[in-house]
């Protein structure tokens, strides 16, 4: 995966900030993604972190979905 210097993942939200989903990174994740309410658009917000750092609790529409930080990664945000 190529990042360049202003896209941001999921993975690298703090705890309480929210941001826009913007789109995926691979394809066969996206999919499991959007079936869970995950859907570019979509406010989403870090609410917990896991004792040992994975897997991160986000809200998205209202609802809690927990992400593997490994999952986080290709989920590309705008703030």
């Amino acid at each position: 995966m190529v990042m360049d210097g202003l896209t941001k993942t999921l993975a690298q939200l703090l705890k309480g900030e929210t941001a826009t989903i913007s789109s995926f990174s691979d394809d066969t994740l996206a999919l499991k993604l959007i079936e869970m309410g995950c859907i570019p658009g979509e406010k989403i917000t870090l609410q917990h972190i896991a004792p040992l750092g994975c897997p991160f609790a986000f809200e998205v529409n209202g609802t809690l979905v927990s992400i593997r930080k490994s999952e986080a990664q290709f989920v590309l945000i705008s703030k």
